[in-house]
C-alpha cells in the first residue's frame, strides 16, 4: 500500500511540475524567429530573444487569452491544493474512507487545464501558415491526462489498514 501511495504522490508531483511548467514557460505556439506563451510573444532580433507583448487583433482575441490564463492559473492552484488536502487525508481520514477530496481538485485541474488548451487550440493560430504548437502546448495535454489518471485513482483509492 506504501508503494501505491508514493506511486500517486509521485504521479501528482509529476502533474504539478508540468501544470507549472506548461503555465510558466515561452512555448505555446513557435516559430524560427518567434516564440508565443500565454503572457507574451519572444521575438527572434538578431540573435537575441525579446519579450513582447501578444499582439492584439483577430489572431490573438483579449477575452480568449484571459479566459486561457485564468484556467491554466486555476489548473495549478487546484492540483497544488490537492496534493496539501491528499497529505492531511493520509493522517487523517478514517480506515476505508475514500480520497474523494483530493480527487475533486485534481478533477477541477484536469478540467481546467482542458479548457485552456482547448480555448488555445480553437481560437488561436488559426490562419498562420508557419509555426506549430510548442513543448508548453504538448506539456499542457500531458498534464490533463496526468491529472484525469490521479483525479480517478483518487476517486477509487480507499485508505486501507498497512
Amino acid at each position: 500500500m506504501l508503494i501505491l501511495l508514493a506511486a500517486i504522490f509521485a504521479v501528482h508531483i509529476i502533474g504539478i511540475i508540468l501544470l507549472l511548467v506548461a503555465t510558466i514557460d515561452n512555448a505555446w505556439w513557435a516559430s524560427d524567429t518567434y516564440s508565443t506563451d500565454l503572457w507574451g510573444r519572444w521575438v527572434l532580433t538578431n540573435g537575441v530573444w525579446n519579450l513582447t507583448d501578444i499582439p492584439s487583433g483577430s489572431h490573438y482575441p483579449q477575452d480568449y487569452l484571459q479566459a486561457v490564463q485564468a484556467s491554466s492559473i486555476l489548473a495549478c492552484i487546484f492540483s497544488i491544493l490537492g496534493i496539501f488536502v491528499f497529505v492531511a487525508q493520509l493522517f487523517t481520514l478514517e480506515k476505508g474512507k475514500r480520497f474523494t477530496i483530493s480527487g475533486v481538485f485534481q478533477f477541477l485541474a484536469c478540467l481546467c487545464i482542458m479548457i485552456a488548451a482547448a480555448i488555445y487550440t480553437d481560437r488561436f493560430h488559426i490562419d498562420e501558415q508557419f509555426g506549430w504548437y510548442g513543448h508548453c502546448f504538448i506539456l499542457a495535454w500531458i498534464a490533463f491526462a496526468l491529472t484525469l489518471i490521479s483525479s480517478i485513482t483518487y476517486f477509487v483509492l480507499r485508505k486501507k489498514t498497512a
